[in-house]
């Protein structure tokens, strides 16, 4: 479904955050990219902003098979390298619980354009700036400062300081950046959620775990609120999230079923018309599965 006419209507896929569970937005674009699905530009959020910058340096199926396959190699350490020696510099003398260094190498090794406007399509990585609170999205520029900024969680990671701001995580002031991508022209979302696991579950163990499960819930009723509230001109259709999601957004053990499961999930719906009928799917409402 590729728009090759000029004065078409600009699609953008719109990354959302979700931590571990950004798995499920490479089964979906697995299933996309299978189909033909393509779009015009890249709006991304988190680790929407890691997943969409891949994807907008390589917007194919191999180059969607590559991120699956990176995905299936990481480990929560690759990520969020905790151990004694991190907490102990936390109690002590930082402001901060974890390195940058996890996400900057994953970065380094896999992304290969180093400012955003070099991308293949258009990339636009949604920020936060800590002081005012205000979205910063970053169209140009370095493309390390900008995912490693848009997935700084606040407590767990220092800001980043760019040019003249203190920029952390997308998720704070726009975690499924759907009006920046329609500040940035696109007039028809495809919508990538992560998704939040389901209300009878056992709570997470351990704090960043449920910071960054509190964090998926907020981003599914942002979403929400969000796309209620859009223009009648905006078309927009959400690809559905995993039902029943299990798992925290803090735990890698899961990825390769994520990756799976979003990909049979993706199919069904796009051959049940999901790209002709936009309506928010019951999977981002409050429910148990």
């Amino acid at each position: 479904m590729s728009i090759t006419d000029p004065n078409a209507p600009k699609t953008a896929f719109v990354f959302a955050g979700g931590g571990s569970f950004g798995a499920v937005q490479v089964g979906m674009l697995r299933s996309l990219a299978a189909h033909g699905v393509t779009a015009d530009m890249v709006v991304g959020s988190s680790v929407g902003a890691l997943n969409g910058a891949f994807y907008a340096g390589d917007p194919t199926l191999s180059g969607v098979e590559r991120l699956a396959a990176i995905w299936r190699g990481l480990q929560r350490q690759d990520v969020f390298p905790v151990s004694w020696k991190t907490l102990l510099s936390f109690l002590w003398r930082r402001d901060f619980l974890i390195s940058h260094d996890g996400i900057r190498k994953l970065i380094d090794d896999h992304i290969p354009f180093g400012n955003l406007q070099d991308a293949r399509l258009p990339l636009h990585i949604v920020t936060t700036d800590i002081i005012s609170g205000d979205s910063v999205v970053l169209s140009e520029g370095s493309t390390a400062e900008a995912i490693v900024a848009s997935t700084a969680i606040p407590g767990a990671f220092t800001p980043v300081h760019y040019r003249d701001h203190f920029l952390a995580d997308g998720a704070i002031s726009s975690n499924t950046p759907v009006r920046v991508a329609v500040r940035k022209g696109a007039r028809r979302l495809i919508v990538l959620p992560t998704g939040h696991a389901c209300a009878n579950q056992a709570p997470p163990v351990g704090a960043l775990a449920n910071a960054l499960h509190a964090l998926t819930l907020l981003i599914a009723r942002q979403l929400v609120n969000e796309l209620e509230n859009i223009g009648s001109d905006i078309e927009y259709f959400v690809v559905p999230p995993l039902c029943p999601l299990v798992g925290s957004p803090y735990d890698f053990s899961r990825t390769s079923d994520h990756i799976a499961r979003a990909t049979d999930a993706t199919d069904a719906w796009l051959a049940g018309d999901g790209l002709k009928e936009g309506h928010i799917p019951h999977e981002l409402q409050p429910h148990q599965h």
